[in-house]
């Protein structure tokens, strides 16, 4: 708890930096835009938010059916709607998973099995990302969409290259037993060897056990196909709900202004390739350059700033409000919540 307060503290603090440098050089106008934006096409684009989340919902939802019948859909909404809040308060997005092991294991859910399934689940997610990714490539040299300078083209190329081998990793956790066990083991001899673990047989053999459960529910993309097809579609998808959100805010600063779907699609693609990786909570400050940097030149620069605080308002800071209240719930009466 204290530090998820710490964390909280640290994020509100960035967040205050990151919009003095924002506002600070036309502050006025600024406020100006966003008291006169379209507030129906700001509505619009929070709904376009919530379908993200949704969708996101849906595929963790068909994984963790094949292995509770408990689950609901409103459960796993729920679900993600915490991890939205864990995500954002931690560096590298890296607070959610645990919490979502957590959740799952309080319906019913092995711990293997829950690992098994938000291991699968950010399986789907990376490939979807990383396929948009080279869509957006391809995209950008074929019409020049933006004049992208050599420090973006290497942080773009960098970011790439870092999802792929979060992907790969991946694959090789959910796939490779040798690999795991060997790590596992190496784990526990040196936490024998510093006293951390008393009995290294005993732990050796529940570790085995562990894995062998574990790699037993990592067959079911191999048995269940369709239900792979499904999950990458509506990831998929969901990545393109969330990319287009930026077209919704521009158009309500500015009803003249001029960006396609396909062109906030690829520059939001090419943002969160380059900020996923700031090890900072929600990448911030990486994230808010990123944006500044690929939607410049659509806008005056008062209204891309304005854009920018709606946008991280809607994609980052509503969710984690609404997983602090969703947490709230869980917290209050986790059986409760889960009705």
């Amino acid at each position: 708890m204290k530090n998820t307060k710490r964390n909280t503290l640290i994020v509100l603090a960035i967040t205050a930096i990151v919009l003095f440098f924002v506002m600070k050089d036309d502050y006025q106008n600024i406020i100006n835009n966003l008291i006169l934006a379209n507030k129906w096409l700001i509505l619009l684009g929070i709904i376009f938010m919530s379908l993200y989340i949704l969708l996101r919902s849906l595929c963790l939802y068909l994984v963790a059916r094949e292995y509770s019948k408990k689950i609901t859909l409103k459960r796993m909404v729920h679900q993600t709607l915490i991890t939205q809040f864990f995500n954002g308060i931690t560096p590298f997005s890296t607070g959610g998973q645990p919490m979502q092991v957590y959740m799952l294991k309080k319906t019913g859910v092995t711990v293997a099995s829950a690992t098994n399934i938000i291991v699968q689940d950010f399986i789907m997610y990376q490939l979807a990302l990383i396929i948009i990714g080279i869509f957006a490539l391809f995209v950008n040299m074929k019409f020049h969409f933006f004049n992208v300078s050599s420090t973006l083209s290497t942080l773009i190329v960098i970011g790439f290259v870092l999802n792929i081998l979060v992907g790969v990793g991946l694959l090789f956790v959910s796939f490779s037993k040798k690999f795991n066990d060997f790590i596992g083991k190496l784990i526990i001899k040196l936490a024998a060897k510093f006293k951390i673990v008393k009995d290294q047989d005993e732990t050796v053999k529940k570790w085995e056990e562990k894995l062998s459960e574990f790699h037993s529910s990592a067959k079911l993309f191999k048995r269940r196909k369709m239900l792979f097809i499904k999950c990458f579609c509506y990831q998929l998808l969901a990545l393109v709900v969330y990319y287009v959100i930026p077209m919704f805010i521009f158009m309500s600063i500015d009803s003249s202004v001029s960006i396609s779907m396909m062109e906030a699609i690829t520059a939001s693609a090419f943002v969160l390739l380059i900020g996923n990786f700031v090890p900072i909570p929600g990448g911030s400050g990486g994230i808010e350059w990123g944006f500044l940097q690929f939607f410049n030149g659509f806008i005056s620069p008062s209204g891309l700033s304005s854009a920018l605080i709606i946008w991280r308002f809607i994609t980052y800071y509503l969710g984690m409000i609404a997983g602090g209240i969703a947490l709230g719930f869980f917290k209050g009466d986790e059986e409760k919540a889960w009705e």
